[in-house]
Order: structure tokens, then C-alpha cells, then sequence
């Protein structure tokens, strides 16, 4: 699997969904189709310059897998990118990485999926939709779609052309916080309790499920994920991806801190960077910056988009040495085992630390 990289791509359509939020559509030419396959789930890294400022967000894909290429991007408060991205026109051009993302449906023979979103968690749970009830004829998809009220319901159009199309096969609950509807059941935020109100009414089915994706707020994911889990949902049929990781207050909470027995952190430590079959040498306070804050200071153009441990953009391998993660959000067990880090949140712990970005 190629290192994913970015091309630069036009904008060919542009879609208003509410008032913060637009769909963006790109062009992409023929001969960049077959980099920029996705499964359904993943998210693209859109990269601009702004101000002079060199700015990169990642967003999960909207569209099915034989659709125009899009994403979905609303507006947040202060948000440079999302800011701008309100007012792209056909025409315009942006930097777009190619697709990345452990949050993802593999398509092919017969599934029962159970969606779970909030906000612009919709994204990826549409594209998720779309791609299996056209591809596969026999699954069928359930949504729990979590909003203020029906005025910031991202891609209603899109919703609804589904439960046209597959009237047997496509169920979709609109959950309201801040607007009442007749269901006194689907009033209220998508948490513990109206999940397991939900499965008791029948309404959904968590048990027949074959998979189950929650993407949204991290508290809407951490009491779903825990109350799925009691109601007898094994671990590996759920699957999640954060979009924020705020609290209700604001201030944003910090993971674990994967550091084995509080081991000290060196304060000048020579870190080997192999990318593009490349290698170079950069040292790295470990004490006040991460591998990919030293890279950029020594002038290297590592991959990184949130730059928080929420997506995997600056995934790469521990080669050699010892590292530290101070968060992460998005790396799988399974890749953290193999020795997989997240470069915004490694900091060299002993030894001469070997980190391989071209590693798969």
C-alpha cells in the first residue's frame, strides 16, 4: 500500500447543507482514480495555505465509492479551514491527500450495520450507507442521527434519497436535543441510556448487528462504547472514530499518556527519519516538542493533518529506540503492537530512535 500523498485537485461541485455546513465534491482525472480509492469510513487531508499559514484538517469522506469524490465540512467556532471552506466555489483548487483511515466498512457480501452519529459525525456513516446498500443486495443499514434540531441536520437530502431507494433495507431515527418531536423516545442526545431505551423498544437491535460505528463527540462514543459493551456487543464489532474530543465545558481532555513506568524523557535525543526512502537525522527535545514539531523546526515536510492523535495521518513504525505516545485516539491496538506511533505524539525515550513514515 503507497504512502498516502497529496495532489492537487479542483472543486467541481458545491453543496450548501445547513447553515455552517457545505459538501465539497472533487474532480479527480483518471489518472488519479486509482490513488484516491477509498473504503468507505476514511477521510481525506485537505491542505491550504491561509494567511501565509500552512493549514491541514482532515475530514471523512461523504460520498459512496462509485460517487464523485466528497466531504462534508461544517463550520467550528475559530476553525481557519472550515471558515474558509464555507465559501469555496467550483473552480477553485486545494491540496487533497490521498485516503487514510482505520474507520471503515469493507464492502462485499452480507451485512447488518447498525450507524450511530452526532453533528458532522454523519460523514463517514453516510458514506458507510450509501456504499453498502448499493453494493451489497442483501444488508441492510440502520442510523441513529443525533442533532440540535432539524435545521443543523447535515445531508437530509442524502438521507432521505436512501430511505427512498431502499425502503426495506434502510432505517434512519432522527435524535433531537434541543427540539421536540411526537416520539418522546427519540427526544434527547444519543448517550447510554437512549441507546439501551432504543435496543429495549426494539427500535434497534444491537445483538443482530454485525457491526456497529459511532462517530461523533467522545462522550457520546465512551457511553456507547461502554454500554454496548454490557449489553453483550463484542469488542470487535465495534468501531469508532472521534470527531472532537471537548468536554460539555469546552477545555479538551487528554488521554493516557503511554509512557512504561514513567520513564524519563531525554532532553536531546537523535531521531532517524526514513520517508520516501530517504533518511535523515534530527534531534529531538523530548521535554518540550514531539518528533513532528523537531521535524518541522528542522525543516522537513513530515505528513500530519490534526496534529492531536485524533486522525492517522503522521502514522509511521518504531524502527529502533524507545518512544512515548502522549495521545492517542486513532491507532488500533493491533498497530500499537507492531510497533506503530503517532509522530505528533512521540517523544524519543532511549536509544537512537529509528522511525520508518514509508512502513505499512
Amino acid at each position: 500500500m503507497a504512502r498516502p500523498e497529496f495532489h492537487e485537485l479542483e472543486v467541481c461541485a458545491v453543496r450548501r447543507l445547513t447553515e455552517d455546513s457545505v459538501a465539497i465534491s472533487f474532480d479527480v482525472p483518471p489518472h488519479l482514480k486509482s490513488a484516491f480509492a477509498f473504503i468507505p469510513g476514511q477521510y481525506l487531508t485537505l491542505r491550504t495555505e491561509i494567511n501565509g499559514e500552512d493549514i491541514r484538517r482532515s475530514y471523512s469522506i461523504s460520498s459512496g465509492v462509485d460517487d464523485a469524490l466528497e466531504v462534508g465540512i461544517k463550520r467550528v467556532e475559530q476553525g481557519l479551514f472550515s471558515t474558509m471552506a464555507q465559501s469555496l466555489a467550483v473552480g477553485d483548487r486545494l491540496q487533497v491527500m490521498t485516503s487514510q483511515g482505520n474507520f471503515r466498512a469493507e464492502i462485499g457480501g452480507k451485512h447488518r450495520y447498525l450507524l450511530i452519529a452526532a453533528g458532522s459525525g454523519i460523514t463517514p456513516c453516510l458514506s458507510i450507507a450509501k456504499s453498502v446498500l448499493s453494493a451489497e443486495p442483501d444488508s441492510e443499514v440502520v442510523m441513529l442521527y443525533g442533532n440540535r434540531n432539524s435545521s443543523t441536520i447535515m445531508f437530509r437530502d442524502d438521507i432521505n434519497a436512501l430511505k427512498d431507494s431502499y425502503t426495506k433495507r434502510f432505517m434512519v431515527a432522527h435524535l433531537m436535543s434541543a427540539e421536540r418531536q411526537d416520539a418522546q423516545l427519540l427526544n434527547g442526545r444519543i448517550d447510554g441510556e437512549k441507546i439501551t431505551l432504543l435496543n429495549q423498544s426494539g427500535l434497534i437491535d444491537v445483538m443482530a448487528s454485525d457491526g456497529i460505528y459511532l462517530c461523533g463527540p467522545q462522550e457520546m462514543i465512551e457511553q456507547a462504547k461502554a454500554v454496548l459493551t454490557k449489553l453483550g456487543v463484542l469488542e470487535a464489532k465495534i468501531h469508532f472514530e472521534l470527531f472532537t474530543t471537548a468536554n460539555a465545558d469546552g477545555t479538551h481532555r487528554k488521554a493516557p499518556v503511554a509512557r512504561p513506568n514513567e520513564a524519563p524523557l531525554n532532553d536531546g535525543t537523535n531521531v532517524k527519519i526514513i520517508i520516501d526512502g530517504v533518511e535523515r537525522d534530527i534531534s529531538v527535545n523530548a521535554q518540550h516538542e514531539t518528533v513532528l514539531a523537531a521535524a518541522q523546526k528542522a525543516g522537513m515536510d513530515l505528513p500530519f493533518s490534526c496534529a492531536g492523535g485524533m486522525c492517522c495521518t503522521c502514522r509511521c513504525k518504531v524502527v529502533a529506540g524507545g518512544t512515548a505516545m502522549d495521545i492517542n485516539y486513532s491507532l488500533a491496538d493491533w498497530e500499537v503492537e507492531a510497533g506503530f506511533t503517532l509522530a505528533c505524539q512521540t517523544r524519543p525515550l532511549d536509544g537512537e530512535v529509528v522511525l520508518d513514515f514509508d512502513a505499512t
